[in-house]
């Protein structure tokens, strides 16, 4: 099956990012790499190559952009997404996971446990909006589809 082996954030131009932040990429770049699903469509009547793949993800122009590379460093794919639909979505998840950390710090667990659940709602909420606007683009799971949604949020929020 079609997956990505090796996934690299271009994220040159934003701040250095916050511990958490970096503690949120890093675990979902490992989650990643070890299970996910990138299936590329047939499209006209051109080969796509097969994977593995090498996923480079960038906001260039306000887009998300997706290059998705071989093993051999063939282009097998490239798009760019509107950012739009990302926005609000992108923005409560990350005041939830603030409140989630304000709340490890002083809450009591049933009241953590309360913004835990909120939080994976958006954050499933985020991978719904993503899948949506990779129809037709690339199939992924629900899973791999979650972890690139927290990717994006890190490019989009850089620090």
């Amino acid at each position: 099956m079609s997956h990505i082996a090796e996934i690299k954030l271009d994220d040159s131009a934003l701040p250095p990012p916050t511990p958490e932040i970096e503690q949120e990429r890093k675990v979902a770049i490992f989650d990643l790499l070890e299970d996910n699903t990138f299936i590329l469509p047939q499209r006209d009547e051109r080969d796509v190559p097969a994977g593995p793949y090498h996923l480079t993800l960038s906001i260039r122009d306000k887009r998300l952009v997706f290059e998705v590379d071989t093993i051999d460093d063939e282009r097998a794919a490239e798009f760019h997404l509107s950012l739009g639909p990302f926005r609000q979505v992108v923005k409560d998840y990350f005041q939830i996971c603030e409140s989630y950390f304000d709340a490890v710090k002083t809450l009591p667990p049933s009241q953590i446990e309360t913004i835990d659940m909120a939080r994976r709602g958006i954050h499933n909420e985020g991978s719904r909006v993503l899948q949506e606007r990779l129809e037709g683009k690339v199939e992924v799971d629900e899973d791999t589809a979650r972890r690139l949604f927290t990717l994006i949020c890190v490019l989009h929020f850089g620090g």
